[in-house]
């Protein structure tokens, strides 16, 4: 592919040819990142190829739907063959525990809910991963992410991707400034998952009809608990199901089988209205139900800020912005009051329902595409 002759740059961004550009691609050996690599090889880009084996191999070679690991590296290898660039396959497993697996269990255990494909990213892909693809002269690193980057005023930029129903922005929020520049995310544009498996079809690779993975990678069948108690023995020590006046209702068989706006599986039927768990007191190894109003929350206290936007966060003024504090959420208005350079009250003008400890917030520029940052929630009010 020759240069745009409007701009002068190729179609990753830089002045030189795709042959004189070296590009670490992360392959997950799945279909989007499988669909990365091809299409930026037949391009004429100098492609490596990387995967990370990010837990026990054996143990993984007979789980379908995760990635990281087992079928999933041969599959990754056999693309590289295929299209005819080198591929690496590095051991991140001790990183991947320290720096994603303990925290989740810890997290877990403390009552929190939270979302360990975010620390990846940010810990491992975005971190170790991206200073290897630096290390190995790589001029940038390409991923399968459906998430666009675009150049402004300032800078690059993260918006969502033009597939809504694809869109990995809530994952990505963390992503920082300098990272940013050094990423990119060749599928952000399409405009859906089928453009995606045309194009494996059209490249002739194995995975086109590979099924998306649903789980967290190390979560067979979305069992938390089951993972927890292997990870921390003991975890699950029972104790009593109460209301918030601390009237014992029933007994449970540990706090980590439940989260924040779970109905169903309680065990105390028999009463006229529905109860909802509205917090969960690890210490005194409680579940607090409550009545589905007590779900309801307008104020939400985040921290770990990563700011995206222009200028400096803690001298921002309050700004009216759109956000997510759950990924499988459509965004909400809201308004963003900086209390420090990483921490913030977000206030909803319309309460949200299982806003929980452990979730991402995320922001978004009200009307339009841009993704302005994000942190942690960490407390309710």
């Amino acid at each position: 592919m020759a240069l745009d002759h409007t701009t002068g740059l190729n179609s990753l961004g830089f002045a030189k040819p795709p042959a004189e550009t070296r590009v670490v691609v992360a392959m997950s050996g799945g279909v989007d990142s499988s669909v990365v690599a091809a299409m930026l090889a037949e391009e004429g880009y100098d492609v490596v190829g990387v995967t990370l084996q990010l837990y026990d191999h054996g143990a993984a070679l007979a789980k379908k739907g995760a990635c990281c690991a087992g079928l999933d590296i041969h599959d990754a290898r056999r693309v590289a063959e295929e299209m005819g660039f080198p591929h690496y396959v590095l051991d991140y497993e001790n990183i991947f525990k320290d720096a994603v697996i303990d925290e989740f269990a810890d997290s877990y255990l403390a009552g929190a809910t939270p979302v360990p494909c975010i620390r990846c990213n940010e810990r491992v892909k975005f971190k170790d991963l991206l200073q290897t693809a630096r290390e190995l002269d790589a001029d940038c690193m390409a991923t399968g992410h459906y998430i666009q980057r675009k150049l402004g005023a300032a800078g690059a930029e993260l918006h969502c991707a033009a597939d809504a129903n694809r869109d990995q922005s809530y994952f990505l929020f963390s992503t920082t400034p300098e990272q940013l520049s050094f990423l990119r995310f060749p599928l952000g544009h399409l405009g859906s998952k089928a453009e995606t498996r045309a194009l494996a079809a059209k490249y002739g690779l194995a995975v086109a009809d590979k099924p998306d993975s649903q789980d967290i990678c190390f979560v067979p069948n979305g069992n938390y608990a089951a993972v927890i108690e292997k990870l921390r023995p003991g975890a699950a020590d029972p104790g009593d199901i109460v209301d918030t006046s601390g009237r014992v209702l029933g007994r449970h068989d540990g706090v980590i089988h439940y989260t924040i706006g779970q109905r169903r599986g309680l065990g105390i039927g028999g009463l006229s209205d529905p109860l909802y768990v509205v917090k969960l007191d690890v210490e005194a190894r409680q579940v607090v139900v409550g009545p589905k109003e007590m779900l309801a929350t307008r104020q939400v206290p985040v921290r770990e800020i990563n700011w995206l936007g222009d200028g400096g966060f803690a001298d921002m003024a309050e700004r009216h912005v759109s956000v997510k504090v759950r990924s499988t959420r459509p965004p909400r208005e809201a308004i963003l009051r900086p209390v420090s350079a990483t921490e913030a009250v977000v206030e909803l003008l319309t309460p949200e329902e299982g806003v929980s400890p452990g979730q991402a917030c995320v922001f978004y520029e009200t009307g339009g595409s841009r993704i302005l940052g994000g942190g942690w929630i960490w407390r309710g009010y």
